[in-house]
């Protein structure tokens, strides 16, 4: 062995054999057998791959689900549709804006009048209004706005079907706004008149009428905006409903209705301007069907107190000047009623105050009239030659001065 060159050392183990060469050369791994390459088919590719995208995303869930359960939470589904998604939803309505329109478009009329006015010649002209109105009972009777058919000489009805009928007025009411007329036909769909109850601002709200008149069966739809918004239409301070589906000239007297596709208010005006939008109102139906039903029943508003006196706004410089007055305020016109004139209320006396409450306006005084009973004794400060005269007047009933 002195002889060898080097150094050659051999272990031999049952299952694997290691070799070591003490050389010259730096160590060298003893060379692999060669294998041949192998390939994958673009299927079996494709499938695999499927395959751990399924487990993946089941073993994530059930991780997720787990650990949601072991800490004591919840698994939540936030997937939401959003196929058909429309305000009747996001408002909670119990019907769809198209099944309150087919509940109630046989319900709605379109109204036209003529009236004949006089110009400053005297020569005599026909005007033409238009407006809506709800039928109120299967005979023929019809709620709409007073300025709808004030002055008219004629009145003509349009039903949802096109059926055209001349209409005659039953009577009328001034302060409410509110009218009946009535036509010669039978078998008709009435409202169902709802209740103010249970309304809230974010109710759906849907208004049907004839805008511009000329677009009777029309539909639109929007919230409740406000429920007992107060404001002054033609010297009359009225509570109204106000609402944000689209309202114009010729909705006046349709119907405003609700979620259950009940009448909640008659459309009496809106707010106009460039920069107004969405602004409308109606009278609510409480005070509809209580309006409405004594109109049909007594041709007047019943249990309304009256001072008894017809009164006339000159509450600017111009109106003023042109009545002959110096002072600004609310006159009175004529006295009619027997309280009245026996307390020694007289036409051309200045109302200053009513009570403790200052009159700068008709809708002043008559605001606070009726809120007080027929038999109440009231206290009118009046100027009347540049004198102040207090006089206590007892109201009467309304009824007394229906046709004065």
């Amino acid at each position: 062995m002195d002889d060898w060159d080097k150094y050659q050392y051999e272990e031999n183990r049952e299952q694997n054999k290691t070799v070591y060469y003490d050389t010259a050369d730096a160590p060298k791994r003893a060379p692999k057998e060669k294998k041949e390459p192998s390939f994958v088919t673009r299927k079996a590719f494709v499938i695999t791959l499927i395959a751990c995208m399924v487990l993946s995303a089941a073993v994530g869930a059930g991780a997720y689900a787990l650990a949601m359960s072991h800490f004591g939470g919840a698994v939540i589904d936030k997937t939401i549709s959003t196929t058909n998604y429309n305000l009747a939803k996001a408002t909670g309505s119990e019907l769809s804006v198209q099944e309150i329109i087919a509940k109630n478009e046989n319900s709605v009329v379109a109204i036209s009048t003529e009236s004949v006015a006089t110009d400053s010649w005297l020569r005599q002209y026909v005007t033409k209004g238009a407006g809506s109105g709800v039928i109120y009972s299967e005979d023929g009777y019809i709620i709409t706005n007073n300025h709808v058919i004030d002055g008219a000489n004629s009145i003509n009805v349009t039903l949802y079907d096109g059926t055209q009928c001349d209409a005659s007025l039953v009577a009328t009411d001034e302060q409410t706004d509110i009218a009946v007329i009535k036509i010669d036909k039978k078998g008709l769909t009435p409202v169902t008149i709802g209740t103010m109850d249970n309304l809230s601002v974010g109710d759906l709200a849907v208004a049907i009428g004839n805008p511009l008149g000329t677009l009777s069966g029309t539909a639109t739809e929007g919230i409740i905006s406000a429920l007992e918004r107060e404001i002054t239409l033609e010297g009359k301070s009225m509570t109204l409903i106000q609402t944000s589906a689209s309202i114009n000239p010729g909705n006046s007297g349709g119907g405003l209705f609700d979620q259950y596709g009940n009448l909640i208010g008659i459309v009496v005006a809106k707010s106009s301007g460039s920069d107004v939008e969405g602004l409308g109102f109606a009278i609510p139906c409480d005070k509809v069907a209580k309006v409405a039903k004594s109109l049909v029943e007594n041709g007047y508003v019943e249990g309304r107190p009256a001072a008894g006196i017809n009164i006339v706004d000159l509450t600017s410089p111009q109106l003023a000047m042109q009545n002959g007055v110096s002072i600004t305020g609310v006159y009175i016109q004529s006295v009619t009623g027997e309280n009245a004139k026996k307390a020694g209320l007289k036409a051309g006396d200045l109302i200053y105050y009513i009570d403790d409450v200052k009159v700068t306006d008709s809708a002043v005084l008559l605001k606070e009239i009726q809120s007080h009973e027929i038999g109440d004794v009231v206290e009118f400060t009046i100027v009347r030659d540049n004198d102040m005269k207090k006089i206590k007047v007892k109201l009467e009933d309304a009824k007394k001065f229906a046709n004065s």
